[in-house]
């Protein structure tokens, strides 16, 4: 059983009818925008988080992909959802910065990926990789989400 907080609720929820769709829902209440892309995350782990999103009118633009903005949402939910679910204890963190480039058109499904090494976890700048894909498994969006990382003040 693991010990960060946002591990066990979603193992909790897996457990439940609707499980994966409970937690997302629970998990993207904490940034409102996050809801606009109707997110699902299908795996959470340490160091790792996936999550889809479908292809629909309301995170399409004006030529019918998936909208940049969209795209980005799910780089940061899952950046956050990685961040929250593997950071120690003793450490905080908060976004810095983010670099994306589109590699291809969005014109399906996407799935978002968002990792980084085990021992990323240090004082100082992290960077966390994020990438989306197509259903086809063609890369759409590629990039490096920086958060910055500090020690928790002692209470």
């Amino acid at each position: 059983m693991p010990t960060n907080y946002l591990l066990k609720l979603y193992e909790k929820t897996l457990r439940l009818p609707f499980g994966q769709q409970l937690f997302s829902l629970m998990f993207a209440r904490k940034a409102p925008y996050f809801k606009t892309i109707r997110p699902l995350i299908t795996e959470l782990r340490p160091n790792y988080c996936e999550l889809r999103f479908k292809k629909r009118k309301a995170v399409e633009n004006h030529i019918g992909t998936v909208h940049a903005i969209a795209l980005c949402n799910g780089l940061e939910m899952a950046m956050g959802a990685v961040a929250e679910a593997s950071i120690p204890k003793h450490l905080r963190w908060i976004p810095k910065g983010m670099q994306v480039n589109y590699t291809a058109k969005a014109n399906s499904d996407i799935r978002i990926v968002a990792s980084l090494p085990e021992n990323a976890w240090q004082v100082g700048d992290v960077d966390v990789a994020v990438q989306g894909f197509r259903s086809d498994n063609t890369m759409v969006i590629a990039g490096t989400i920086t958060i910055y990382v500090s020690e928790k003040p002692q209470r």
